[in-house]
């Protein structure tokens, strides 16, 4: 390999999420509709064995301390985890553009452009790096069950959302946890089961998801198990209404990162 192959990773939003169950082994059985978004990290990968981060998110108040943990590094990337899985290496500059612990699949993302660099999307292979792998090697839209290894396409639509990913950190093992003792409630509020047991671990959701509730005029959903929060718009009316979210968030929250995205097609372009 001597040229530099570059691969994007399309953030991933769980439109809909119901929790179906729940294995012997722990694993919880789920019923979900995933979109890609054009919203996406950039991997350029080219001979050697190092991997490299650079933090491109676009944080309002970029010098305010941030509660969300750090991209891992070493073994523990996904990036690096993948390229264990495929027996590979290479040199990856990884520019990260997708807020980390956000709910939004960044690095499942970014392990599924390893796996279609190596030309080894399995889908066993995909879901033994996480649940969320499998759809992100695919993209485009799709209802996502199982443990996320079975995936049934859904015709694409003209999505466009508003993206609120507040700086609060919240851990996926403990909603579900949470979930667990809580279930499900009442499923007519909320399109995602997970939204009680995340405001549970975190209440301070709460006021994330009234302020971008009021700025947009409709009820803002969470974005898997958080912390992200997110609203549906038509494509014409994507940047006004982003205007109005960025500039109640900027008012109202500590520290946020506001995106103005659209559904993206299954094609990620590599080069």
């Amino acid at each position: 390999m001597s040229s530099l192959i570059r691969e994007y990773a399309r953030a991933k939003l769980t439109r809909t999420l119901r929790v179906e169950g729940r294995r012997a082994d722990g694993l919880h059985l789920l019923r979900t509709e995933m979109v890609s978004l054009e919203l996406a990290d950039e991997l350029e990968i080219s001979a050697g064995d190092r991997i490299e981060v650079l933090d491109e998110v676009d944080w309002d108040r970029p010098d305010a301390r941030r509660a969300l943990a750090p991209v891992p590094d070493g073994a523990d990337n996904l990036v690096a985890r993948a390229l264990a899985a495929v027996g590979r290496r290479a040199d990856v500059r990884l520019r990260k553009r997708i807020p980390h612990g956000g709910g939004l699949g960044g690095g499942s993302s970014d392990a599924a452009a390893i796996l279609r660099w190596a030309g080894r999307t399995e889908a066993d292979l995909a879901v033994a790096l996480g649940a969320d792998v499998p759809f992100c090697v695919q993209g485009g839209r799709a209802m996502v069950t199982g443990i996320g290894e079975v995936i049934e396409p859904l015709d694409a639509e003209p999505l466009a959302f508003v993206l609120v990913t507040p700086d609060i950190a919240v851990s996926t093992a403990a909603v579900y946890a949470a979930f667990d003792e809580l279930g499900a409630g009442d499923r007519s509020l909320e399109h995602n089961d997970l939204e009680r047991a995340a405001v549970a671990v975190a209440p301070e959701l709460v006021r994330v998801r009234d302020v971008v509730s009021e700025a947009a005029g409709i009820r803002a959903q969470i974005a898997g198990s958080g912390s992200t929060f997110f609203v549906e718009c038509a494509a014409e009316d994507l940047d006004a209404l982003a205007a109005d979210v960025a500039a109640a968030a900027r008012a109202a929250l500590r520290c946020a990162c506001v995106s103005a995205t659209r559904a993206s097609s299954p094609s990620f372009g590599a080069t």
